[in-house]
């Protein structure tokens, strides 16, 4: 019978176990979107899970969405990044990079000159975003031009060449948490009338020109999915879930992808049950999980992995401390996009004496 603990085939690679880390934003780069030398020490302390998927990393400039968050644009950025992936290397883990533009989920004062966020449609979503200068109110964004898409797609395929370049195992297209790709998915932020909007068809085909384009540049088996159907975050409405994310996952065949990540918090629909019969990859579930939903998960064989985001975030050794029963610890909500150390590489490990 499967487990936790049992190694697991994904795709090209072969992961130690079946504990996955989720993707966590934690502002911990600088006002270039250069990753801090702390970042590669909380990755590798890390690198016992089958496999990391890094925190959300912007493709160009026009994706970044929260101040101190990490690009994969600049020689700069690709340098210090590859001092996390060496990281991580060293001590057997495995890491994908987590490509998230996040579309009108943005502000001009985190922009390029100014810029407005865009998106496929301008309707300026509700809510705020965390700024240099505190919380700003979303504002209306760019409706992006035919012409201007296809420069977007173009920058997500030049984000995954360097990711790999960086020493990335992989990357991770971020499609859910009402950024864009999820922003062109869904009825309620896209009111396109062109080919990018309106039909199923036209809504799915920014997602899967993406990842052809990333696919195409570094082999479809490097590349996963991330998807939250109903998640509703980020003031994301969509109003069939069940058709858009039927008729994006049916058509993601030929792609070869390495997984999908399907992350579910409240829907009250099964879309576990829905997805991975149409999906011949692996498939990773995520979404407030413990030791025995997930260890149930994958021994009924509706999941490949789990993925676990502030257990991980707290618990450095998290496998570990699943495999001895040993105590979680709490983590520090208030520390999560804090700069610094504290509340980020500062958790404790279990005692070499607990390591039974």
């Amino acid at each position: 019978m499967n487990s936790l603990f049992s190694q697991v085939q994904v795709s090209r690679y072969t992961l130690s176990n079946r504990m996955v880390m989720a993707p966590m934003t934690r502002s911990r780069a600088d006002d270039a979107g250069v990753p801090s030398e702390l970042v590669a020490t909380y990755y590798a302390q890390r690198a016992s899970a089958g496999l990391i998927i890094s925190e959300g990393v912007f493709p160009t400039a026009m994706g970044q969405g929260y101040v101190r968050t990490p690009g994969i644009e600049t020689a700069e950025q690709v340098a210090a990044w590859k001092h996390v992936t060496e990281a991580v290397h060293a001590r057997g883990g495995r890491i994908f990079m987590q490509l998230m533009h996040s579309g009108r989920i943005s502000h001009p004062s985190l922009l390029p000159n100014g810029a407005l966020p865009q998106a496929p449609s301008a309707i300026k979503p509700a809510g705020q975003t965390w700024t240099a200068t505190g919380l700003q109110d979303f504002v209306t964004p760019h409706a992006l031009s035919v012409v201007e898409i296809a420069a977007v797609i173009e920058g997500y395929r030049q984000a995954a060449r360097l990711a790999i370049e960086a020493g990335f195992d992989g990357v991770e297209l971020h499609a859910a948490s009402g950024y864009l790709p999820e922003q062109f998915l869904s009825t309620g932020s896209n009111q396109r009338t062109d080919e990018y909007g309106g039909s199923v068809e036209n809504r799915v085909r920014f997602v899967l020109d993406v990842l052809s384009a990333i696919a195409t540049e570094i082999g479809g088996d490097r590349v996963g999915l991330k998807i939250s159907p109903e998640m509703n975050f980020n003031d994301i409405v969509d109003a069939n879930p069940q058709e858009t994310y039927t008729y994006l996952v049916e058509h993601l065949h030929g792609l070869n992808l390495a997984y999908l990540h399907v992350a579910l918090f409240g829907a009250n629909v099964d879309y576990h049950g829905l997805l991975r019969p149409l999906f011949d990859g692996s498939y990773l579930i995520g979404g407030g999980l413990d030791q025995h939903s997930a260890e149930s998960l994958i021994a009924d064989g509706r999941a490949d992995a789990a993925v676990f985001g502030s257990a991980f975030l707290a618990n450095p050794d998290l496998p570990e401390r699943f495999r001895t029963g040993a105590e979680l610890n709490v983590p520090d909500k208030n520390s999560f996009y804090a700069p610094g150390a504290q509340g980020y590489i500062d958790y404790p490990t279990l005692p070499a004496a607990e390591r039974v």
